[in-house]
């Protein structure tokens, strides 16, 4: 295969499904609309996997043109394809083909089908964009093209105020965050003299000083806060699951928010030599997977609880970068995927099935009623709960392995986080499937299995989420661990051997078996008086609550802001600026009404005038020579 022409493809298959959705979708019937935007990233996913089995070490660039040539910054019109950015390309296509065909049965009875097609192909180029560029150019013409599609689609019922709201909210924090970005391309412009990848790591980057370099990955690390939602910048990705579930489940799950992490594995060359900055990354990282974990123990609304969670395994992905284990943040990062996109679509088929109702107090006893949903969300419960052998059990191990070896305080604080994602994970289960039904009668009436659309997604994910962990079982490769060994030659890993993990592992292990029992009695026994609405007092009315962050940045941010563009609007704008505007005109209208009386039509009045003006030129001369 001709690996140019075969990237073209990949790039351009979602484009075109966009064009043609975006243009004539409407006049189109619904199904040849879900077959023209699934099609598309089908062909993407067919051509990314053949590539993904097939290329070796050796990393290739496919230039298309020159982009950009102008004061010796050259940007080129080209795609890197190395292990790396083929891996977040099986991701992205691979999952988005799947939460193509779920929103098929998902969305059949929205009016906006066509866009909505047209919307998710846009954001599949636009990520595809980010990790196949060749340069942070193009990375940053992704991620600002992933930035718009959010907004599209979490404001996709955009008639609803607050849908409108939770998409702005998302447009600006993400700005905030791409400013650091930015400041951090200017300056590694400025040190490096380019921004393509192979540039700047082939540079002598130990010759840039030592807090410059850590300004440079500081900067890159804020723009990867805003997009993948950490502390302080992540209040907008709960506000997000206003969009519909199959956005939760390919933006806010999958793909998008790990745009950040493939940033920071990116740029792996510079963070290493900047210390101090991966301890900063870790700090946040651990920070936010506790903040967000605590938040989640006590919501309701069974979106918004996966959404916490969300924001609090992207929290220990960016902690595996920070101690150096890059390869486990990916893994971490692919193993989500699979069973974070397997319980948002899970989510979404009981949504369906309760008739839009999202409050888990207003549910249970759903098991015998969607089996096929139950067993699939039952299977993402495990996985993220870390039951063992599971995917999200392999991965989260490796973490908390690379972890301890750093810190063993970090490691204490960490495993905490995942008790406390067992908890909650575990609550949401037994309160939406368990017990008596506490919701209406009507909505008792329309409880039913979700259509094979969307359960087909559904099985493929729960077989993925069962079976990610082999990627890293030794034994099954042969003696290697096939992700580390896939991404040797992108991905420098500062994590060392340890002697004593298979000891680790089984502390682990057990702790994890032992732990499961326990929150499993505990739930099981309260979850019929477990949290329900109204009835929070104390801490837990606190964490319920969100510890109050977002009333805070309202106080703080929003109404100060506000308040000054009303003042604006009222002074500076309509007395300022429209005053002299207007005056402007008045002078105008009064120059030309008063001078219009020179022009009477008498000759006698020219001659005059005509005299005065010659008198006047003579007076000036002599005084000039005077």
């Amino acid at each position: 295969m001709n690996i140019d022409f075969a990237v073209l493809l990949i790039i351009l298959f979602p484009l075109v499904g966009f064009l043609i959705n975006g243009l004539i979708g409407s006049k189109l019937p619904k199904m040849m609309n879900a077959v023209i935007g699934s099609g598309a990233v089908l062909g993407s996913f067919i051509l990314t996997a053949v590539l993904f089995f097939t290329q070796n070490e050796t990393a290739t660039v496919v230039k298309l043109f020159t982009f950009l040539n102008v004061s010796g910054l050259h940007v080129d019109m080209a795609f890197l394809i190395d292990r790396l950015s083929l891996m977040m390309m099986m991701i992205i296509t691979g999952i988005g083909f799947l939460i193509h065909v779920y929103s098929s049965g998902y969305m059949h009875d929205d009016e906006g089908f066509y866009k909505f097609f047209a919307y998710l192909n846009l954001f599949i180029f636009s990520m595809l964009l980010l990790v196949m560029g060749s340069s942070y150019v193009l990375m940053f013409f992704g991620w600002e093209g992933v930035g718009l599609c959010s907004y599209l689609l979490i404001g996709f019922w955009f008639k609803n105020i607050d849908y409108s709201n939770a998409a702005r909210k998302a447009f600006i924090m993400n700005r905030i965050g791409d400013l650091g970005f930015l400041m951090g391309m200017f300056m590694l412009l400025q040190y490096t003299g380019s921004l393509d990848y192979n540039a700047v790591f082939n540079f002598n980057l130990a010759a840039i000083p030592s807090e410059k370099l850590i300004a440079i990955t500081a900067l890159l690390f804020i723009g990867a806060m805003g997009k993948s939602a950490q502390i302080p910048l992540y209040t907008w990705l709960p506000d997000a699951m206003a969009g519909p579930t199959p956005v939760s489940a390919l933006i806010h799950a999958a793909t998008m928010v790990t745009a950040g992490i493939y940033m920071v594995v990116r740029s792996n060359a510079l963070y290493v030599l900047a210390p101090a900055t991966m301890e900063f990354i870790a700090i946040i990282g651990l920070c936010t997977a506790l903040f967000a974990g605590t938040i989640a123990l006590f919501q309701n609304d069974i979106k918004k609880v996966l959404a916490y969670s969300t924001v609090s395994q992207l929290g220990y992905m960016f902690l595996a970068l920070g101690v150096g284990a890059f390869t486990s943040g990916m893994f971490h990062l692919m193993t989500h995927a699979f069973f974070k996109a397997l319980l948002f679509l899970s989510a979404g088929s009981v949504i369906h099935a309760m008739g839009g109702e999202q409050d888990i107090t207003k549910m249970g006893g759903l098991s015998k009623k969607i089996k096929v949903t139950f067993i699939c969300f039952t299977i993402g419960v495990l996985a993220i709960a870390g039951f063992p052998f599971t995917s999200g059990f392999v991965s989260k191990d490796e973490i908390l392995l690379a972890v301890y070896q750093h810190n063993v305080w970090y490691f204490y604080l960490a495993a905490a986080g995942a008790v406390m994602t067992v908890y909650y994970m575990f609550r949401v289960w037994i309160l939406t499937f368990f017990g008596t039904f506490r919701g209406t009668a009507e909505q008792a009436h329309h409880v039913h299995e979700s259509p094979i659309s969307m359960t087909f997604p559904l099985m493929v994910l729960a077989a993925l989420s069962l079976l990610g962990g082999l990627f890293q079982f030794p034994h099954v490769f042969g003696g290697k661990e096939f992700l580390n060994d896939y991404l040797k030659p992108v991905v420098s890993n500062l994590t060392r051997e340890d002697d004593g993990a298979a000891t680790k592992e089984i502390i682990i292990l057990l702790a994890t078996v032992i732990g499961l029992a326990i929150i499993w009695f505990i739930t099981k026994k309260n979850y019929a008086v477990a949290s329900f609405e109204g009835k929070y007092t104390g801490i837990k009315k606190v964490l319920a609550d969100k510890y109050y962050i977002d009333e805070i940045y309202e106080a703080l941010f929003v109404k100060p802001i506000a308040a000054i563009s009303r003042f604006s609007d009222r002074i500076i704008d309509n007395k300022m600026v429209d005053g002299v505007v207007f005056m402007t005109g008045k002078m105008v209208t009064w120059s030309g009404t008063t001078l219009r009386y020179i022009q009477n039509g008498q000759t006698g009045f020219y001659l005059l005038i005509m005299v005065l003006a010659m008198a006047a030129i003579f007076a000036f001369n002599i005084f000039y020579k005077l």
